[in-house]
């Protein structure tokens, strides 16, 4: 019975290494996919004064980071661009940046310093809801 336990205890012992080795193995994959992604991300070059006055909505998921903004647009500028959602490692400092794109008026602005994927991501997001043809409110 005693060799009984033990052969048990061993085989969950092996069971337990074996699911944490997959689950790290998938882990790494996710985070490699993630950085790929984030790193692929690309802007195009919108004229805001072909937008029409309003209030667009647009987000962007990269997996460990997602952004949903809100931009309003009057004038042919962006007046305000607000963070609706932002779910990020430890990208929080990146919100900054839709201070940035107002002040700049335009969506290609350097990242923030130690929240570049945060940054490149809200920026997606800005020019998500810039394309899109939603127009939520005035």
């Amino acid at each position: 019975m005693r060799i009984y336990k033990k052969k048990m205890v061993l085989f969950i012992i092996m069971l337990l290494l074996l699911v944490g080795f997959v689950w790290g193995i998938l882990y790494l994959k996710s985070v490699a996919d993630y950085k790929k992604a984030v790193k692929g991300i690309t802007f195009e070059d919108i004229n805001i004064s072909d937008i029409p006055d309003g209030v667009y909505v647009g987000e962007y998921d990269v997996n460990f980071i997602y952004a949903k903004v809100e931009v309003t647009v009057q004038n042919g500028e962006i007046t305000n661009v607000n963070i609706l959602e932002h779910r990020h490692e430890r990208g929080k400092t990146a919100e900054v940046i839709a201070d940035k794109i107002v002040g700049e008026q335009k969506i290609d602005v350097d990242a923030i310093s130690g929240a570049t994927n945060s940054s490149t991501v809200i920026k997606k997001a800005v020019e998500n809801a810039l394309k899109s043809s939603k127009l939520t409110t005035l």
